[in-house]
């Protein structure tokens, strides 16, 4: 089972859900870095829910130990190591009745058994759960801060929940305020009316034992064109690899992503020009900032599509794996929207993503 992804920064995350730990460490960081902890802080907060009736049960630690890596606030070149403290250790209880045996719908728990010849640690979905998010979280917060300290800024918002839609970003001429002024909503949508109504629709699917799923819009600002390669080492591939290494994403799409399939080539095509300051732009943004894999200038836009949770109060059918019968499955546990947590997750992955090939950048370091 590896979770180690490698692309001139190195990240390796580890732990189960209800372990005594999870954690990452970061290889091959550029060293002299400084490292705001309180940042840090702020920025694994928006993954953990507010008191807003949309995901009840769900409590944790989310600062972690900074263990190595950092000295005097500044990164020392060595491998960053961090952990997280779980609060909820389970030692046996599982969370549902005889779970090693019965698979729960949407889970992981079938197709790990499976591929790991039941030995995998189930409780809370163990290495599949959610909760290893928070390492991907801490990895995202140190890239963003070391971006956005040469002027690139990544910020996400709540696109759509269920049909509900918020309004998009300008895919042209989003800006550093118009990323960070939704980044600091606790509730980040754009518009604020669209975001009370995706509020209320979370709690009548709560109130019924089901869930809701949506979409992420992300966008980064003021990426240099000619970062990345073509073919199977491009922004986009890279991006797409961490942005599904976040449980329950279902889909991605960059720029116009399935609307160019709508589309004849003079409508897709985005004319270049010249502008006042002498840098090559383009009219329209349909590529979302990134042509054969290498990023042209202009934002980088990209929408990531969320299931609903399969945590529902239903009855569900399922097997028995020990005796390989029928059986019904039913929990008390809801989880109505995975949607708002998983904002500055997708934030996290393209930082990464983005501070990798940034390394490659002439005196960026």
């Amino acid at each position: 089972m590896s979770s180690i992804w490698n692309n001139r920064i190195s990240i390796s995350m580890f732990g189960e859900a209800h372990g005594p730990a999870i954690g990452v460490t970061i290889d091959d960081l550029p060293p002299g870095e400084f490292i705001d902890a309180e940042e840090i802080a702020r920025f694994m907060a928006r993954r953990t829910p507010k008191n807003d009736g949309t995901t009840p049960f769900f409590t944790e630690n989310t600062m972690p130990h900074i263990m190595s890596g950092i000295y005097n606030d500044r990164t020392t070149g060595s491998p960053l190591c961090a952990f997280i403290q779980n609060s909820e250790v389970m030692a046996a209880e599982p969370e549902y009745p005889e779970l090693d045996n019965l698979v729960r719908p949407g889970h992981a728990d079938y197709t790990g058994t499976v591929r790991y010849r039941g030995f995998n640690d189930v409780r809370g979905s163990g290495h599949f759960s959610e909760r290893l998010t928070a390492p991907l979280c801490f990895a995202g917060a140190i890239a963003a801060q070391i971006l956005e300290r040469r002027g690139i800024y990544t910020g996400a918002h709540i696109a759509q929940i269920h049909n509900i839609k918020d309004n998009p970003f300008d895919p042209v001429h989003i800006t550093r305020d118009g990323v960070l002024s939704v980044r600091m909503k606790s509730f980040p949508v754009i518009n604020d009316r669209r975001g009370w109504a995706m509020t209320e629709d979370i709690r009548r699917a709560a109130e019924g034992g089901e869930s809701l799923g949506g979409v992420i819009e992300c966008a980064s600002v003021n990426v240099p064109a000619g970062i990345g390669s073509p073919i199977f080492n491009g922004l986009q591939n890279n991006i797409a690899q961490l942005v599904f290494g976040i449980p329950g994403v279902s889909g991605l799409e960059f720029g116009a992503g399935f609307s160019a399939a709508k589309m004849v080539g003079s409508q897709n095509n985005d004319d270049f020009y010249v502008d006042d300051h002498g840098h090559v732009l383009t009219k329209t943004n349909n590529h979302g900032g990134i042509l054969g894999g290498i990023s042209s200038g202009m934002p980088i836009t990209l929408r990531v599509g969320i299931r609903p949770s399969p945590k529902i109060a239903q009855p569900q059918e399922t097997v028995d794996l020990s005796g390989m019968t029928n059986e019904i499955i039913n929990s008390a546990i809801c989880d109505p929207c995975t949607v708002p947590r998983a904002v500055p997750c997708v934030e996290a992955a393209v930082n990464i993503a983005l501070l990798s090939h940034m390394l490659d950048y002439p005196n960026f370091c």
